[in-house]
């Protein structure tokens, strides 16, 4: 079944787009993400929403990889004491600790910040395949010690495997600057207008 991914990759080709490497065509696969849905000729039935990725079970895994791109279903711990949390993440899980994983939900992070955070985080990519061997050499360090990723600091989160609602939709790297502007985040207690005003005040701009 053809996916969102499939359908703006092809156009991108058609286009003279290549996917993921030159900056104009980031900025052409991010805008055309965010306007998908509005798109002329995109039927409600192929809409991109969470439960059209979750039947693509050719990307589905339960054991996410460190820096590479998920997104899952999540239900919070402690829903009932915090502002707000996000039900679908789109993350780069960037370490294993005890009973759950950190990652960073790039969410959490105004669209233009979320350009901005990736376009420096491709600095770390393994290769410039963009394909399944392709992934992020990040880690806390890393992400905390260069001002190029100060726009992490709101994106990073920390999940608890028994509160995973979902298997993990696996997103190829070719397909990084597609997911990346998908609206997708569901924010659970706030909206996202609240989301990414506390995200700005957390970074400093």
């Amino acid at each position: 079944m053809s996916t969102v991914f499939d359908t703006i990759l092809t156009q991108g080709v058609r286009s003279g787009q290549i996917p993921a490497r030159e900056q104009s065509a980031r900025e052409w696969y991010r805008n055309t993400a965010q306007n998908y849905n509005k798109m002329p000729g995109v039927k409600s039935t192929r809409r991109v929403n969470e439960n059209s990725l979750l039947r693509q079970t050719d990307r589905l895994t339960s054991r996410p990889k460190i820096g590479e791109m998920y997104m899952f279903g999540y239900d919070a711990k402690h829903k009932a004491t915090l502002p707000y949390f996000d039900k679908f993440p789109l993350i780069f899980p960037f370490a294993s600790v005890k009973g759950g994983f950190m990652g960073i939900n790039l969410h959490y992070l105004p669209l233009v910040y979320r350009a901005k955070l990736m376009d420096a985080l491709y600095g770390t990519r393994t290769n410039s395949k963009y394909d399944e061997t392709t992934r992020l050499r990040i880690n806390y360090d890393i992400l905390n010690g260069a001002s190029k990723y100060r726009y992490f600091q709101p994106c990073v989160k920390h999940y608890l495997n028994d509160h995973v609602k979902s298997q993990f939709v696996y997103v190829y790297p070719s397909e990084w600057d597609v997911a990346l502007f998908l609206p997708l985040e569901r924010f659970s207690g706030a909206s996202k207008t609240k989301v990414w005003s506390d995200s700005r005040k957390a970074i400093g701009s």
